[in-house]
């Protein structure tokens, strides 16, 4: 009897630190399956979209980076102080070369087009991009819509079978139906148009 007292205690006690030894959180390094292919997916995808890019987009890709740093902004402060300083007469030992900047002003200006023509270059791709990243997100809401569909009548129909009043819910049969993303389409250009005269009175 005391043996099987003890059995007793020693198996709970081992079932308790157990408990205790399983975690209910991951740990930080131990990431699901899925989620690291899902993540290397992505990733791959990445990388062959800038493998695809032309010479050019890379060019002008590199080129806006560039602006919109604060490297080119130190050395446009840097040209632009030096050049007014010189012109000013106030380096001892340099003459004045353009001492109405003009040159300056044509030089700031013919910049100002290339590097906008360069952002609108990098704006054009990155809208490309994100509309194969709308396309694929659409598709995949589409793909889960389709798959909660099809386990709420799966339900729906265990419920019947199993005579749980819920399952007469008159709301399941429109959640059974699957979404045609033109009809919705429709829809909301047929609301957005309503809504324009008046939004414009």
């Amino acid at each position: 009897m005391r043996r099987l007292q003890r059995l007793k205690r020693s198996s709970a006690v081992s079932i308790g630190n157990s408990y205790t030894r399983t975690p209910t959180v991951e740990p930080a390094g131990g990431l699901a399956t899925a989620l690291e292919r899902n993540i290397e997916a992505l990733a791959e995808r990445r990388r062959e979209e800038e493998a695809s890019a032309t010479r050019q987009d890379r060019v002008a890709q590199a080129i806006t980076r560039f602006a919109g740093s604060m490297p080119f902004v130190y050395l446009h402060l840097f040209l632009v102080v030096g050049w007014v300083l010189v012109n000013l007469n106030l380096v001892p030992g340099v003459r004045p070369f353009d001492p109405t900047f003009v040159i300056l002003a044509t030089i700031a200006s013919v910049e100002a087009i290339f590097i906008s023509t360069f952002i609108m270059i990098s704006q054009n791709r990155a809208a490309a991009a994100a509309e194969r990243r709308a396309d694929l997100h659409l598709q995949t809401s589409l793909l889960a819509e389709h798959e909660v569909t099809q386990l709420i009548r799966l339900t729906t129909e265990i419920a019947h079978r199993l005579g749980i009043e819920e399952a007469r819910d008159p709301e399941l049969k429109e959640l059974q139906r699957n979404v045609a993303p033109e009809a919705v389409l429709e829809r909301i250009e047929e609301s957005v148009e309503d809504e324009g005269p008046s939004s414009r009175v």
